[in-house]
Order: C-alpha cells, then structure tokens, then sequence
C-alpha cells in the first residue's frame, strides 16, 4: 500500500509543475491544436462505430479528468452533466475544473484506485494518458480493475495513451498492446495508431498544417494507441 500512496504522491508533484498557461498544451499551438483536433474527431469517429453516439443518455467516467476539457466537450457532443463525473488527483486541477464546468457536474478529488462509484454504472469510461503517467505496475493494475468494476456489462472504455517510452521523460513510460491485454484480461480491445509524434508536430505545424495532416495518418509516425475496450467477451481478442 506505502508504494502505491508514494506513486501517486509522485504523480501529484510531476503534474503541479505543470501549469495551464504551458505554450506545449495551449490552443494557441498550433501543434497541440492539430493533436486535439485530430483526436476528438477520432473519438467521435469510435464511439459512432460502437453504438455510442448518442450521449443524451450515457453515463460517462473520465479517470484522470485534469481540467476537464474532455467533459465539457462530451457536454459539446450531448452529454448531460447529471450523468457525468471526473476523477483528478491533483485539487488545483479539480478546483479549475469545478470554476469552468456546469454546477451539476460531479468533479472528484481522489484516487481512481479506489473509485467512490456503484458497480456497473457507466456506459463510457475515458482514460486519456494516465497510465503512461503510471510507474507502478500494480497501481496500473488496481486503477484497471475499478474501471472495470464501474463499467456497465455493454459498456465502453475508450483508451489513448502513449505506447512507447519517451528517453527524454523518465516520468512516463508507454503502454503497449501486450500491457493493455494484461490489465484488462478476457476483453475485446480494439487500438489504432493515431497522433503525429510531437516533435515532428511542433517542428512543421507551422508551416503546414496540411502536412502534419498528412503525415498523422501514417501509423509508423504517431505515438498514441486511441482504442477501446469491452469486457465479458467469450474469445478475448486483441487488434
């Protein structure tokens, strides 16, 4: 338990360092922009495919929720905000979250190890670059079980994370295809490769968007898996 607690104690300081007005993530990148963009286009694109696309009526949990932008652009696509909630570990992102959100949206301060939150009650579940935040093996594995726990027996996870290691930032490692069958076993996980390696992003965004376009279709180039998970399947399947 001591381990788990100092992990996410490291969590907290690596990510308070990080502030809102961080050029790398602003709207005013043009980089981040295209990333952004390109990934709540494909998200829209995925729950299409799982019969997801009405919102009106799903209950949605985003596990790592920052400032809640992706909730309030699931509020965007229909969603409403009874049926929404977001979990944070960090109460600087929360209180933000709170401050720019509808009032009766349900903002959480806590670990997602130990979610506050009936079994079986969400039809979505979103965890976008958690786990590559994740050192601790087993931190991964209980934070897994309880979006699995929560998730309704016909319901979605929609994961985007990482899957390679960044050498020049030793506080995040990827998750590959083979650690996201072991944390959720006995499921149906379909990924694909999407966003344009950041590097490349930043240096050509501005000079052609239309290039990073480009290039963010081809999957040797991206780094991110964006895909999504159902349970309770008869043949586990991996793609």
């Amino acid at each position: 338990m001591d381990s788990l607690l100092s992990e996410e104690d490291r969590i907290k300081a690596v990510y308070a360092g990080r502030t809102a007005d961080d050029i790398r993530y602003s709207a005013f990148n043009s980089a981040h922009l295209l990333a952004v963009q390109q990934l709540h286009a494909e998200i829209l694109a995925l729950l299409h495919r799982r019969g997801h696309a009405d919102l009106r009526s799903q209950t949605i949990l985003d596990v790592g929720c920052g400032r809640g932008e992706l909730l309030r652009r699931l509020l965007d696509w229909g969603a409403r905000p009874a049926n929404v909630v977001g979990i944070d570990l960090l109460p600087e992102r929360i209180a933000e979250a709170k401050a720019l959100s509808p009032a009766d949206l349900r903002l959480v301060c806590g670990s997602a190890r130990q979610l506050d939150l009936p079994s079986a009650s969400f039809d979505l579940v979103f965890q976008l670059t958690v786990f590559t935040s994740i050192l601790e093996r087993r931190l991964k594995q209980e934070i897994a079980a309880e979006m699995m726990r929560v998730l309704r027996p016909d319901g979605l996870i929609v994961w985007y994370d990482y899957y390679f290691n960044n050498p020049r930032n030793p506080n995040v490692r990827g998750v590959g295809k083979r650690e996201i069958s072991e944390l959720f076993p006995g499921c149906a996980i379909v990924l694909r490769r999407i966003t344009l390696a950041p590097p490349l992003a930043r240096a050509l965004a501005p000079y052609s968007t239309l290039l990073c376009q480009v290039l963010g279709r081809v999957a040797p180039l991206c780094t991110h898996y964006l895909g999504s998970i159902q349970k309770h399947h008869s043949s586990p399947t991996i793609v």
